[in-house]
């Protein structure tokens, strides 16, 4: 009876040690967590509404939105964790995530605007200036 109690401390205190660490990780850099978490949504909440005035609800769609949020936040979580282990890689996650989170931006302006939010005008104002070095749309 000691040998199991034994054991299930062990394993108790392993994984409260791994939900301490991702729990320090995270609050470390929520500024990132929240960033991420907060252009996901915002991109999936335009584009949910454009669809539905395109071609109405889709569950499929929906979810597909936390899809993306919970893989990106786990890519966020391993590049944290590669940063924090080895020394010079403070750039990692920042070269790989701020890529996306412009796409992703960019994303939510065209879904901003399909749904009416923003004014095509506007928009191809706004993705001229991002994209200046092609010439300007006319």
């Amino acid at each position: 009876m000691k040998t199991l109690t034994a054991i299930y401390f062990s394993v108790a205190t392993m994984i409260s040690f791994i939900f301490t660490y991702f729990f320090n990780l995270t609050m470390n850099n929520y500024e990132q967590y929240l960033a991420l978490t907060a252009v996901v949504l915002l991109d999936g909440f335009f584009g949910i509404i454009a669809g539905i005035k395109r071609e109405g609800f889709q569950t499929r769609k929906a979810i597909k939105v936390l899809y993306t949020l919970v893989v990106w936040i786990m890519f966020l979580t391993v590049l944290l964790s590669v940063e924090k282990g080895f020394a010079g890689t403070g750039w990692l996650s920042e070269t790989v995530l701020l890529p996306f989170l412009v796409f992703q931006i960019i994303s939510a302006l065209k879904n901003a605007s399909m749904s009416g939010f923003i004014k095509t005008a506007v928009l191809n104002d706004i993705l001229d200036r991002i994209d200046n070095h092609k010439g300007d749309r006319t």
